[in-house]
């Protein structure tokens, strides 16, 4: 600690603290326009200088550390003359008419509270021209001051390197690296620029069109599992700007295009807000008693006729904690059946089965600051600069400025391949045999952690001997990956530790999907890569509360907290004072089976589009044809609900109510309201509640409000107990948090695993998969998510994000494309055995030849009437990653 004056007051002060830090510290104020928490100090505005004793020139108070003893005057009457000319200086060239129209930019309040006019601006715009080819940012660079803080924030934050300097002196200027219109420049939409400028030069176009927002909500981002935090500016009850919160421990203060700009849906015109049900083949609206009603009795008389089985509840990725929960413990207390399930079934329900069957918690083990403590990190199957933007921005900086290594492994080049030491671009559905192949390197080479495995895993020995049929050289043309780089990638990851493991989609959405993910577990085990910072197994959940949703218990095997059954009937016996069916219940796909057999009749869904997600869309319809009452609960007509709803309950938005998000991380983070419901629609939970009512259960559900429902929560969850609303007001925590006391748990396993001391490694042999080319289908289909859409796209959609992304396209390599006599646009129909779908071209050597990949988002593509309907044999997770197809060239031959 340092002992300082400033203006004439005594502090004491933290070692290599700035002058600027501290005086903020202690709530005085210094002026500046080009610093941002976020930033490295530059001191390029010249604002923040103070007088400092001892110094004859005026200290860079953004640069300059405080030393013991120093004296800091930061307004004496030089000094604030020296900002007001520098002021007038940055005036002069600058537009007056900006200044005018935007009082509320830092920038003109900055001059103004300097006694600044019009009069000290120009009259004449500066020779720039305006450009409005980008989609959500205007750029006027008349109103630019050179405080480069665009460039910077471009660089150091998102790693993206848009903006550039050219020119020397007064000549120099900032232009986007497309050298011309900004829409056609790399950005990708973050917004960071536009978020750090201090005068407007890089303005949001939603403020443009909606005015500045009268009123702030921190919230969670509605979208990835990431769990970024945002500021949400409202205006007149509408949503008009977001910007990232600066403290938030996920994102610090960064967000992507989706969280920081797609938003509009919220009030798009197709929002569904008034109750509906079915008839004559059309829904009509209907008032909400008439909706509860015809519901409850329907749901009464079947599950009477037919058995309380017959019944079944599917919660929601989308959908709070609070909402997931009460959607379980309806169907548990109210229907009376364990027939409850979420979409983390076809997503990542394998990485939570493997690693809880390998280290007792299918949870992620480290946090995402553990990003940048890791030496080597270990993507697999996943593309984190797309669909989990915020990691993936931190995955690119730490290796560019830490020079953290980097091993990718999947079959297309992504851009992190482009930073990777090395990529493993092996073939669809060979992950078992690579994986097994790296562990065979670590043993054979003598790169094991052997006081780890002593001490901390079992049957080491039968391992061992499992793997030594899986050398590199055994595998490399199996998977198409040489083998030269198969031991390379275990040489890093097993020596320049700790290594941090990433696992995505790619990973687990497979028939050995769960087995898949546990021989990454096994990497971990044999490296001592467990229970430390830096390391671990992190799976990169897909939705916003994908985790929270089956933690809840939306699984029939669970109760919340991921407990089974059996092992949580006395407590949650005790808590619901109702009972907790006995029954095995039906997870999501084993219910479709059970509609097409006539054996399920009702289905509620909550914001879920079932039909549109699941493989092989053709057989999904075969089963919601079967049931005699499907009730869909979302803020749009999805497409379940389009063919198949008998009842759909309006739902409101994120933005429209209050509760907690969980992150792939374990973080437990709050959602705030800040618009009122649109039109009749409700949240999730009041409608859960009072359809327990209809159905005569009110008394289980008696709550008023959301945290009410989290203090049940807390009753039956003992690793949660301690996460309480006041204490995640600011910031999140992460479980096990057991008591009000505990600060919430970072890293898992660090002495030993959650069911043991010790951990088994597991012998995984591969089972190839039975979608493999042929003459009739010569290609391997892997779908995946683009960065500007999300899943169903039922928010993205009705966003400008479709003006960045139109639709969904199917990505040839430009040696298929040559053979095929395809050209970029075109549209081509893939057949597999399961069916087909339409979709334009794009040529690109990201994939490999014989291999294509496409997007799922578009409604009117369709694109799962096409995928497999093969399931991983533990999770039933249907195989999206690998789908034999042919691609018929359209006689048409139409562009888009």
């Amino acid at each position: 600690m340092v002992q300082a004056k400033i203006n004439g007051t005594g502090y004491e002060f933290p070692d290599g603290i700035s002058i600027l830090r501290a005086a903020k510290s202690v709530g005085v104020d210094i002026p500046t326009l080009c610093d941002d928490s976020r930033l490295k100090p530059v001191g390029a505005c010249r604002m923040c200088l103070v007088k400092t004793d001892g110094s004859v020139q005026p200290s860079v108070s953004c640069k300059t550390e405080v030393r013991e003893g120093m004296v800091i005057e930061t307004h004496s009457p030089e000094i604030e003359e020296s900002r007001r000319w520098n002021l007038r200086m940055l005036a002069r060239d600058y537009p007056a008419s900006a200044f005018k129209k935007f009082p509320e930019k830092h920038f003109h309040k900055l001059a103004s509270g300097y006694g600044l006019g019009a009069s000290d601006f120009s009259a004449d715009v500066n020779g720039h021209q305006v450009d409005d080819s980008h989609t959500y940012i205007r750029v006027d660079m008349s109103r630019c001051i050179d405080c480069y803080s665009c460039v910077r924030i471009c660089s150091e934050v998102q790693g993206q390197f848009v903006w550039h300097v050219v020119g020397r002196g007064e000549d120099s200027h900032i232009v986007p690296d497309s050298l011309s219109l900004f829409t056609d420049s790399t950005c990708v939409s973050c917004g960071a620029c536009s978020d750090v400028c201090p005068t407007g030069a890089l303005e949001d176009k939603s403020v443009l069109r909606n005015g500045v927002a009268t009123e702030w909500t921190k919230t969670t981002c509605p979208y990835c599992g990431t769990g970024c935090e945002m500021n949400v500016g409202t205006r007149g009850g509408k949503v008009v700007e977001v910007k990232p919160a600066i403290e938030a421990p996920v994102n610090s203060g960064h967000l992507c295009v989706k969280g920081r700009y797609a938003f509009d849906f919220v009030d798009a015109a197709d929002r569904v807000t008034t109750p509906m049900i079915r008839e004559d083949g059309e829904l009509r609206p209907v008032s909400w008693e008439t909706a509860y009603e015809f519901a409850a009795n329907k749901l009464k008389s079947l599950t009477a006729e037919y058995g309380k089985d017959s019944a079944a509840v599917l919660g929601s990725a989308r959908a709070t904690n609070e909402e997931n929960y009460l959607a379980q413990k309806f169907a548990r207390v109210v229907l009376g059946t364990n027939n409850v399930d979420c979409c983390a079934r076809v997503c990542h329900t394998p990485s939570a089965a493997a690693m809880k069957m390998m280290i007792g918690t299918g949870a992620a083990t480290n946090s995402f600051d553990d990003i940048e403590m890791a030496r080597t990190i270990l993507l697999c199957g996943a593309n984190p600069t797309e669909n989990h933007p915020i990691p993936g921005a931190r995955i690119k900086q730490a290796v560019i400025r830490n020079g953290t290594k980097l091993i990718v492994v999947d079959p297309r080049k992504t851009e992190l391949t482009e930073y990777a030491d090395v990529h493993l671009q092996l073939r669809p559905g060979t992950n078992i045999p690579l994986f097994n192949s790296l562990a065979h390197a670590i043993i054979e080479e003598g790169l094991t952690d052997p006081e780890f495995i002593a001490s901390r895993t079992t049957e080491f020995d039968e391992y061992r001997a499992f793997v030594a049929d899986y050398s590199p050289e055994a595998v490399s043309e199996k998977c198409g990956v040489p083998a030269d780089l198969i031991r390379k990638a275990a040489r890093i990851y097993a020596t320049d530790t700790p290594s941090m493991c990433m696992h995505g989609l790619g990973m687990t959405e497979h028939v050995q999907g769960t087995e898949g993910v546990m021989t990454i577990v096994n990497l971990a085990l044999l490296t001592g890569n467990i229970g430390r910072r830096g390391s671990g197994v992190n799976p990169l959940r897909g939705q916003n509360n994908v985790q929270g949703s089956a933690h809840m218990g939306c699984d029939p095997g669970v109760l919340t907290g991921l407990v089974a059954v059996d092992a949580g009937r006395d407590l949650f016996e005790s808590v619901w004072r109702a009972p907790v069916p006995k029954e095995a219940g039906l997870d999501q796909l084993q219910m479709m089976d059970a509609a097409k057999a006539g054996k399920l009749k009702a289905l509620w869904v909550i914001g879920y589009d079932v039909f549109l997600s699941n493989a092989n869309s053709h057989e999904t319809a075969k089963c919601f044809d079967n049931l005699e009452l499907c009730i869909v609960q979302d803020i749009f007509l999805n497409e379940t609900a389009r063919q198949y709803a008998d009842v759909f309950f309006p739902a409101v938005s994120s933005f429209e109510k209050d509760g907690t998000f969980m992150n792939a991380e374990r973080r437990v983070q709050r959602i705030r309201k800040m618009l009122d419901a649109r039109g009749d629609s409700r949240s999730d939970w009041e409608i859960i509640r009072d359809m327990a009512v209809a159905m005569g259960k009110g008394e289980f559900f008696n709550f008023n409000s959301a945290e009410e429902i989290w203090n049940e929560i807390r009753a039956v969850w003992p690793a949660g107990r301690g996460i309480t609303y006041d204490r995640i007001d600011d910031h999140g925590l992460q479980w096990p948090c057991p008591d009000e006391s505990h600060p919430g748990t970072e890293v898992l396993h660090t002495d030993s695993f959650s069911n043991s001391k010790t951990a088994a490694f597991r012998r995984i042999k591969y089972r190839a998969t039975r979608e493999t080319v042929s003459e009739n289908y010569p290609f391997l289909l892997t779908t995946g998510r683009t960065l500007y859409h999300f899943n169903a796209g039922t928010m993205t959609m009705r966003t400008p994000n479709a003006e960045l992304r139109p639709t969904d396209r199917l990505v040839v390599s430009p040696g298929d494309a040559d053979a095929l006599d395809l050209t970029g646009g075109e549209l081509v129909k893939i057949i597999s055995s399961y069916g087909e779908a339409t979709l334009p071209v794009e040529i690109s050597d990201v994939v490999k030849s014989g291999e294509l990949f496409a997007t799922f988002h578009d409604a009117r593509i369709f694109l799962n009437y096409a995928t497999s309907s093969h399931r991983d044999r533990f999770t039933h997770a249907p195989e999206y990653k690998v789908t034999a197809v042919n691609i018929e060239k359209l006689s048409s031959g139409e562009v888009v």
